[in-house]
């Protein structure tokens, strides 16, 4: 008998190893798949003595044992259903606590692993999710999201579920031992009032059983049993997490309510009146200073150089200078703008001349014939330069001179031409890619951003700098017109609106993608225990309340149908 029981434990084991069975129970029990209910040699010879019946790797039992229906995840080592005295239906039999990846202490003679109808807690993967020490995975391969472990505050918020499960749970026994009093009190032949108080109690403890059962249900399966529609947050998790999700898109994520709740909050009169006061526009000031040399900092000068660069270069070469320049000369000569430019052109020359007289003659002569007489070269030299300067001075001093309206007419003509000359607008475009392609004119271009950042810098350093002053005064009369101007608060709000909208219905479903996914990517029995954590304690007062509802009602129901009956 005991050698074919034997037989039978070991092979219901290496059937669990090829299926992958026989691991971790609920939340850090060892499933009762290993061996069976046998102790000393039966649990050796089931289990064998390698621990080929406990968790292999940490991993979770997918198949439950024959003899063992389950068990209620526990939240500590020692505690039955978080915190409740363990009702796994007897002692436990054939294995200790389960250690790292499979080996066990405990047992009987022959230190069998295995482990028995809810055995011990993993000490490697108990009340608090930790990986076990083997190094196997959690339940689903992977373990919880590290923002949502269970965390010191979680225990002892639990250690306050587990006294209010007291005070329920001996508020049960309390209207039991009053049920027993008064159905003995009845019994002994007591008249009157033990029939009502037994009714009470009788009432009371069937409220308090049913309510401690729609608690427990929510978090793991009452006493085990596989109940349907139990431990909904382990099993429904991820259809909650869709459900919270599609009722937050819908009622949250709505245009409509996104629009009526940003009017209804009036921003643009609230954002003026802040504006208004010195302090805040002198806080935003600041702030913006330093966000905006922060971002200098980052920003690299040879990459912003590089960019300012390319697009400066990408610009002049994609517009055509030409139209442009001609329009520009054009209304310059009209208005006579020119004029100065002569005068000083004139001036200069005039004295140029007086100064280099000597200069001019000997280039005069040296350009003479061979055969001509020297003396003849001097006296051709002296006239040119005589004349010359005439001539400079002339026109220096008479703004009508014919030179200068020459000058106006070519001018005028050359305008003309840039914008309407085919060849002259090609030629000039041809000078524009000539002077952009010198390594000169492109290191001035890339130049241009240290100035520019140096600039900003010292600006944005200097509280009293121009450009701080103006953001502040800028800022201050934004605010003013933005609390007494009801239709610039009307546009700013509208703007926000649609922003607002735009982001809601554009990115809804990402939105509610989140919330699923994040629902689902945490451990279920993590999740149980985290919000059985956070509102197991008033789940209790359900109990107590079912507790008193129930005996009300009872004693109610026993009035009633003893006035009736008579």
């Amino acid at each position: 008998m005991r050698t074919a029981r034997g037989r039978d434990v070991r092979g219901r084991v290496e059937r669990m190893e090829r299926t992958g069975s026989g691991g971790q129970g609920e939340d850090g029990h060892a499933a009762g798949g290993g061996a069976g209910d046998e102790t000393g040699d039966e649990a050796g010879n089931g289990a064998g003595n390698e621990g080929e019946g406990a968790v292999r790797n940490g991993e979770r039992s997918q198949e439950p044992s024959e003899r063992t229906p389950g068990r209620a995840p526990e939240l500590a080592p020692g505690t039955g259903s978080a915190g409740e005295p363990e009702r796994a239906g007897g002692p436990e039999r054939g294995g200790g606590s389960v250690r790292g990846g499979g080996s066990v202490r405990g047992g009987g003679p022959d230190a069998a692993t295995g482990a028995g109808p809810g055995s011990g807690p993993a000490a490697g993967f108990g009340a608090f999710g930790r990986r076990p020490e083997g190094g196997g995975a959690s339940a689903r391969g992977a373990g919880p999201l590290a923002s949502f472990a269970y965390t010191a505050a979680d225990e002892e918020k639990q250690r306050g579920v587990r006294r209010m499960k007291l005070t329920a749970t001996g508020l049960l026994l309390f209207v039991a031992l009053v049920y027993v009093l008064a159905t003995w009190a009845k019994n002994s032949g007591v008249g009157g009032w033990p029939g009502y108080v037994a009714a009470a109690a009788e009432a009371g403890m069937v409220g308090a059983l049913a309510d401690w059962f729609a608690v427990t249900a929510l978090f793991r399966r009452p006493l085990g049993l596989p109940i349907p529609h139990t431990a909904i947050i382990p099993t429904k998790k991820d259809q909650l997490g869709q459900s919270l999700g599609s009722f937050v898109g819908e009622n949250f994520l709505s245009g409509e309510v996104i629009r009526d709740r940003i009017h209804a909050l009036g921003v643009g009169r609230r954002l003026g009146v802040w504006l208004a006061e010195p302090a805040h526009a002198d806080r935003v000031t600041a702030e913006l200073a330093t966000a905006l040399r922060g971002a200098l900092t980052v920003l690299q000068d040879s990459d912003v150089q590089a960019v300012v660069g390319e697009a400066i270069t990408r610009r002049a070469n994609a517009m055509e200078v030409g139209p442009g320049l001609g329009t520009m000369l054009e209304k310059v000569v009209t208005d006579g703008g020119h004029r100065k430019v002569v005068d000083l052109v004139c001036a200069r020359a005039h004295d140029w001349l007086v100064e280099h007289g000597d200069s001019v003659m000997n280039a005069v002569q040296g350009g003479a014939p061979g055969w001509t007489p020297r003396f003849v070269d001097k006296r051709v030299g002296e006239r040119v330069y005589k004349e010359l300067l005439r001539f400079v001075t002339e026109m220096r001093d008479m703004p009508e001179h014919p030179a200068r309206g020459s000058i106006d007419t070519f001018l005028t003509d050359f305008a003309a031409d840039l914008q309407n000359d085919a060849d002259t607008r090609a030629r000039v475009e041809r000078l524009k890619s000539e002077i952009l392609g010198r390594g000169e004119v492109q290191d001035v271009i890339a130049s241009v951003w240290s100035s520019v950042r140096t600039m900003i810098l010292s600006a944005a350093e200097d509280e009293r700098s121009e450009l701080r002053l103006r953001a502040r005064a800028s800022l201050m009369s934004l605010g003013a017109r933005l609390a007494g101007d009801e239709r610039l608060q009307g546009k700013l709000d509208g703007w926000l609106e649609d922003a607002a909208v735009y982001v809601v219905t554009t990115y809804r479903a990402e939105i509610v993608s989140l919330i699923s996914d994040t629902v689902a990517s945490w451990d279920a029995d993590q999740t149980s225990k985290k919000i059985e954590a956070h509102i197991g304690r008033d789940l209790q007062f359900i109990r107590i309340n079912g507790t008193v509802v129930g005996a009300l009602a009872g004693l109610a129901i026993y009035t009633v149908s003893h006035a009736l009956g008579g």
